[in-house]
């Protein structure tokens, strides 16, 4: 069995713990995302949402979306992004700067290169798509 990844907002009020088993990493570049987290991008792993458990502050988290399909959830106190629904509410995409710990896989692709923000310059090697998938 793999690890486990422990995690959390930067209030510290809400926390959780999530299997370092993630079946894909990915950076990307979408305007949702980009609005979501403030930054060029969202560095995330996906994982069977059974895979994370909420360890405190259950009764902190705020949800933007419907959470039993797609959605995100943050910290009601400091708004950190931790992590979102999708996938009909079978999977989740953990943030990867909410973790305390490096996953074992990390990001391997950009994914919506071809909708990035005007500003940003993507200087790694990892290979770029339009899209995703």
């Amino acid at each position: 069995m793999s690890g486990l990844l422990h995690g959390g907002c930067l209030c510290g009020a809400v926390r959780y713990a999530v299997q370092d088993a993630f079946v894909y990493a990915l950076n990307c570049h979408c305007s949702q995302c980009r609005r979501a987290t403030g930054a060029a991008c969202k560095p995330f792993g996906g994982i069977k949402r059974d895979q994370l458990t909420v360890t405190k502050g259950a009764d902190n988290l705020w949800t933007y979306g419907d959470p039993d399909d797609a959605a995100d959830f943050r910290c009601k106190t400091c708004g950190s992004f931790l992590w979102s629904v999708v996938r009909e509410g079978q999977w989740v995409h953990v943030t990867f700067g909410t973790l305390d710990q490096t996953p074992a896989k990390t990001p391997t692709e950009h994914i919506f290169a071809g909708s990035k923000a005007d500003w940003e310059e993507i200087c790694d090697r990892l290979p770029q798509h339009d899209t995703f998938g």
